[in-house]
């Protein structure tokens, strides 16, 4: 599948570079939401929520309640999960809270196996994707500031009990235009049997094409917006 990103931020639907930089601003979220009307389901993302300034509820509500979507975003307590179940989210994607501390000397990744026994007790593992997001071959976590030291393909196993699926996003090359790489996607895939989608440095329709070869959904943002990639030649991909 490829999932059209929108990206909230001040009421506005944004792209950012490696998630700090705004590149841009697109069209209202009516407009965008007719724009993507040919795509099955859209991935949006409240960005004021992910770094504790704020949330677009009201937005990601409207969204919601008229097309499918997946939503993240500051998802770090049930409760929030829950409310964007309730708002119309058909799957919930949690970063940073899918982790725990590590403890000194410890190499096993650290599963917030609390955390995500709860969310999935509240919402259906079905309905959780975990982000698994990559700068400089380590996960990364807290707006992709902090690392926890180990690569996603090495967590991806302890992580299968609490989700349906995994978004990765290669941060290295988030937003910029340059392609991404296809080979740690390839071994991502290699390394679970449960949904994966990729994002982050999608820049061509051949990038998309690769990745949806070895069974790897797309979520696309940057290369849309500018027109990189046009609307229409993704959805003839999926027709």
């Amino acid at each position: 599948m490829i999932f059209p990103c929108i990206d909230l931020m001040d009421g506005k639907v944004v792209q950012l570079v490696q998630g700090r930089e705004k590149a841009l601003e697109g069209d209202s979220p009516e407009e965008m939401l007719r724009r993507f009307a040919a795509f099955p389901e859209i991935q949006v993302i409240d960005l004021d929520a992910a770094i504790g300034r704020g949330s677009n509820d009201d937005l990601v509500r409207m969204l919601a309640s008229r097309a499918a979507i997946r939503a993240g975003g500051g998802v770090r307590t049930v409760e929030r999960a829950v409310a964007l179940v309730e708002q119309g989210a058909r799957k919930v994607i949690v970063g940073t809270a899918a982790f725990r501390a590590a403890a000194a000397g410890e190499s096993a990744a650290p599963v917030n196996a609390k955390f995500l026994t709860e969310l999935g007790a509240a919402i259906g593992r079905e309905r959780i994707l975990i982000a698994l997001d990559s700068k400089d071959g380590s996960i990364v976590v807290k707006g992709w500031r902090e690392s926890i030291g180990l690569a996603a393909e090495d967590v991806v196993r302890e992580m299968e009990p609490y989700c349906s699926g995994f978004l990765c996003t290669y941060v290295d090359k988030e937003g910029m235009m340059q392609g991404t790489d296809l080979e740690w996607f390839r071994r991502l895939r290699a390394s679970t049997g449960l949904e994966i989608t990729a994002a982050g440095g999608i820049t061509t329709l051949d990038d998309v094409r690769a990745l949806l070869a070895m069974n790897v959904h797309a979520a696309l943002g940057m290369a849309v917006y500018t027109g990189r990639i046009a609307l229409s030649d993704l959805a003839a991909l999926i027709s």
